[in-house]
């Protein structure tokens, strides 16, 4: 017998509250946060923790939630348009039952875009949450919790996707694989997937209602400047947050995806 969604709900809570971000790479860098500009937050945690078993973020600073694998954290402020059609797509989720979440995401409102096979071969489907956020789902029966953490998907003009993925496997350590056909790289934590479309979007992520995706990093002082003698441009200098408990810097990857560096978000 299947667990049923409640089930998974309780067993997920449970399970977060006591949840770590993953331990990081060689390069001092595991996935942290994705970072959404929401009109209403209240409505953002309702959506998170009904459908994906997320718990909210008890530590001061901070406004969001977490679900195996990072924290998705929320900015009242209304974006400038979806994550749709930007250089971020979207971002994925495993869940142990991809119908029976289906079913529960229509009974809510929440928009379904597609179902379809996916490229690991398993039934996926698009929706589209509140604020206009993309979202994938991929079926894996072993999970017992409604949803971990899976991928960040970016969309590239033919070519670039390598490009790209070289660049976060330089400058972050990701480690270089397929996922299904497409071209990926690993962070602990999180699956990087470059995908390909002939007509590649112009429009980056800063603004939009996926701001920034965020990593967590080891020594960020130094590695900061690692990357600056790299020829990388900082956005936003090292610095840290006292109010939060954590150091941050900001850059813009090559094809427009707006990135956050942290180092303290794995107490939350």
């Amino acid at each position: 017998m299947k667990p049923t969604f409640a089930l998974l709900a309780a067993v997920a809570v449970l399970g977060q509250a006591r949840a770590q971000l993953a331990p990081p790479n060689d390069a001092g860098v595991a996935m942290g946060h994705v970072h959404l500009n929401v009109r209403d937050i209240e409505v953002q945690k309702k959506f998170w923790m009904e459908h994906f078993g997320a718990v909210p973020l008890t530590k001061p600073g901070l406004t969001g939630v977490k679900v195996p694998g990072m924290l998705i954290l929320f900015r009242q402020q209304a974006p400038t348009g979806g994550s749709e059609n930007t250089s971020m797509d979207h971002f994925g989720f495993k869940v142990p039952n991809t119908a029976e979440a289906l079913k529960h995401l229509r009974a809510a409102g929440i928009q379904v875009e597609s179902e379809f096979k996916g490229t690991e071969g398993f039934p996926n489907a698009y929706i589209i949450g509140p604020d206009e956020v993309k979202i994938e789902l991929q079926e894996d029966t072993s999970l017992t919790v409604p949803a971990v953490a899976y991928h960040l998907h970016f969309m590239n003009a033919p070519g670039d996707q390598i490009k790209l993925r070289d660049w976060y496997a330089k400058n972050f350590g990701a480690a270089v694989k397929k996922r299904g056909q497409h071209e990926a790289a690993d962070i602990p934590g999180m699956n990087l997937t470059f995908g390909v479309t002939r007509n590649p979007p112009t429009i980056g992520t800063k603004g939009r209602s996926l701001d920034h995706i965020g990593f967590e990093v080891k020594n960020l002082e130094a590695f900061t400047k690692n990357l600056e003698a790299n020829g990388v441009k900082l956005d936003v200098p090292y610095r840290k947050i006292p109010s939060a408990g954590i150091a941050i810097a900001f850059l813009t990857d090559p094809f427009g995806t707006y990135v956050e560096l942290t180092e303290g978000l794995d107490q939350y």
